[in-house]
Formats: C-alpha cells, sequence, structure tokens
C-alpha cells in the first residue's frame, strides 16, 4: 500500500510504453462469478493516501500553464478586443465600451445571464468612481470570473473519499472523448503512485472495450472486460469494484456507454451502475465526472443539466480544448449548475487531460 512517504519519494514518471503490439497480452479479467474472494481491510491510513494524490494532480496544473494557455487561443482572439476597448478608455463612452465589452463576452460563449452581471458590476464600479483606468476594468473583469469560478466551483481536486478502491465513474455522450479521457486520467493517476483498474462498463458500443484495451495497455493498467455480447454494464462495474476491492487496487475507472441526454433507457442504465458499485463499496462512486465536448459551447448545458439531474454529476472534465472551444462555456457551466471543473483537455497527447486551475485559466483567456 502507498504511504504518504511513499509518495513523497515518487521519481520521475517514465514516458508512456510505445503502441507496438496493441493487442498483445493486456492484463484483462473476464467476468467469473465463481472466481474466490478474498477478505478486504480498510485502514485509517488511506484517508491521507487520497487526499495526497488528490492535491499532487492539481498541483501538477501549475506547470501545465503552457497547454492550458494554447488551449485557449481562439477564446483569447475574441476577447482581444478588451484590450482595444480600454486602451483609451474615458468616462464618456462607458457605455459603447461596455456594450462591445458585453457583446465580446457573449460571442465567446459566457452565457447572458453571467455575461450581463459582470457587466453590470463593471459599469456601477465605473460610475461609483471605484475604477478609473482601463487598467483597472481590465482587472475587474478577471476578478469577477475568477471569484465566480473559485465561489461555484472550487472543489476541483477529485474527491476520492477514504475507502480503497476509490471508485470514479465516467459518463458523456458519444464522440466527446469519454473513453480517452478515461485512459488519460489513468496515466495521470498511475505516475503519482496509484494502483489503477479500468472497468469496460461500455457495453453498448462494439469498438469500447478494444479502444479501453488499448489504453491500458498504454498506461500499464489492468482492465475488467465483459463475457459476452449481453453482458449489462452494471454486472461489468459490479466485478470490477469487486476485483478492485479483494485485490487492494486504489482506483477503479469505471468506463460506460455514451448516450445522448435525451434517451432515457440508457439515462436509466446509469442509475442501475451507480447503484451496482455502491453495493460493494459504500459510498461509491465517489466521483462521477461528465465529459463535455468543448466545442460545443453552451450547447453543452441541456446535457449537463439532464445527466445531473439523473445520477448527480460531481464534476466535470471538458474536451477538445484545443484552440477551437469558447472557453466562456467553462464559465458558464460552473455558474448555473454550481458543479466544479475538474480537467480539461487540451489535445491529443496522453498527458494533455490538465488539472483545471480556475487562475491559470482566466490568465489564459484575458491574457
Amino acid at each position: 500500500m502507498a504511504t504518504l512517504a511513499h509518495l513523497s519519494l515518487l521519481s520521475k514518471p517514465s514516458p508512456p510504453p510505445q503502441l507496438n503490439n496493441l493487442f498483445s497480452t493486456i492484463p484483462r479479467t473476464r467476468l467469473n462469478p465463481q472466481s474466490k474472494r478474498t477478505r478486504f481491510k480498510c485502514l485509517a491510513s488511506q484517508t491521507g493516501f487520497f487526499t495526497k494524490l488528490g492535491r499532487l494532480i492539481k498541483e501538477k496544473a501549475k506547470s501545465d500553464v503552457e497547454k492550458i494557455f494554447s488551449g485557449f487561443s481562439k477564446t483569447r482572439d475574441n476577447l482581444a478586443v478588451i484590450d482595444e476597448l480600454l486602451l483609451y478608455w474615458n468616462l464618456s463612452e462607458t457605455d459603447r465600451v461596455l456594450d462591445e465589452l458585453e457583446e465580446a463576452l457573449l460571442v465567446s460563449d459566457f452565457g447572458p445571464r453571467i455575461t450581463i452581471q459582470i457587466v453590470e458590476k463593471l459599469r456601477e464600479d465605473i460610475l461609483a468612481g471605484k475604477l478609473k483606468s482601463g487598467s483597472e476594468i481590465k482587472d475587474a473583469l478577471k476578478k469577477s470570473v475568477l471569484d465566480l469560478l473559485e465561489k461555484k466551483g472550487n472543489k476541483t481536486e477529485l474527491q476520492l473519499g477514504f475507502r480503497k478502491p476509490a471508485v470514479v465513474m465516467i459518463v458523456g455522450v458519444n464522440g466527446g472523448g469519454k473513453t480517452t479521457s478515461l485512459g488519460k486520467l489513468a496515466y495521470r493517476l498511475k505516475n503519482e503512485g496509484a494502483k489503477i483498474l479500468m472497468a469496460a462498463g461500455d457495453t453498448f458500443r462494439a469498438a469500447a472495450s478494444d479502444q479501453l484495451e488499448i489504453w491500458a495497455e498504454r498506461t500499464g493498467c489492468e482492465i475488467v472486460v465483459a463475457d459476452g455480447e449481453k453482458a449489462k454494464a452494471s454486472s461489468v462495474l459490479s466485478q470490477a469494484v469487486k476485483k478492485g476491492k479483494e485485490q487492494e487496487f486504489d482506483v477503479v475507472l469505471c468506463d460506460t456507454s455514451g448516450r445522448l441526454h435525451t434517451n432515457y433507457s440508457l439515462m436509466e442504465e446509469l442509475i442501475a451502475c451507480k447503484k451496482a458499485v455502491g453495493k460493494i463499496v459504500r459510498g461509491a462512486p465517489n466521483e462521477i465526472l461528465l465529459v463535455l465536448d468543448g466545442t460545443t459551447g453552451l450547447n453543452m448545458l441541456p446535457q449537463a443539466r439532464e445527466f445531473n439531474e439523473v445520477v448527480g454529476i460531481t464534476g466535470f472534465i471538458l474536451t477538445k480544448l484545443d484552440g477551437s472551444a469558447r472557453g466562456g462555456c467553462v464559465v458558464s457551466v460552473v455558474d448555473e449548475l454550481g458543479i466544479p471543473v475538474k480537467f480539461v483537455g487540451v489535445g491529443e497527447g496522453v498527458e494533455d487531460l490538465q488539472p483545471f486551475d480556475a487562475e491559470a485559466f482566466v490568465n489564459a483567456i484575458f491574457s
């Protein structure tokens, strides 16, 4: 079992293995109800392990600022007009400047409600004489956005509880980057010393298990897959969590079938998955992370509302923030639902799932 002392002495992780012989021997477990079970003991010291693990991952965001910066290039270009507006700002042009600033925020998908809230607060402070220069207005703008993110979405660290294994469910629509995000998260967790088990719970899409097996090989993690085409997702996840509990894995990462938020029968399946893992480990799943495609902008909000209503989302992973996304959607989704963004995907590489850091994000879009 990893300890705090062990974690503090972790050496720099070696680069991931190359994708040679993708379908060579991958540690995998077929579902077998007759498998021998062993007793599981939970030690109080595990609390420190998970707390330290969450903090280590979040601290990595500080060193990944450049990737966050490049990921929001389109948003930064859209908001560059703000610098031009404020360069020669004077009090007599307050209304015109604020109208154009409002338009820039809306184009970047900040959403009407949060945009009006920000702009009206700036107007109030300008007329009260609290803001007397363009630089002060911009600083106040950045502070407004940062305060909102830190107030409504402040729990950006993974909350993994104190029982092993911690269970994380990854949910979302098809094509959003769900399975890829799970693989990248496994890479980060393993590099911090955690023993990871993957669960191929996407039994609806034929190639999903194969895709996750590739990620298992890339990251050196074990994986549980369904034995048969008609296996239920809840059964796969249940067996994976049992294995994780018996063999003292630190974290079980559960993939699920991609589904539209309007497909109610598949949404009901998520409820069954959530209940199944909760029967094996009390309090599981510790996290239910919804993967959202950052290029869809404000269209992600209906998805987030429905998934949250059905299973109770604990955090977001925003993907495809590789320069084409409109970063205001980050603020909008946190503002409306009060759920934190925990990771952002800023590229195709195995290391390109970055812990979300509110200050780095604000600096990236308002540089």
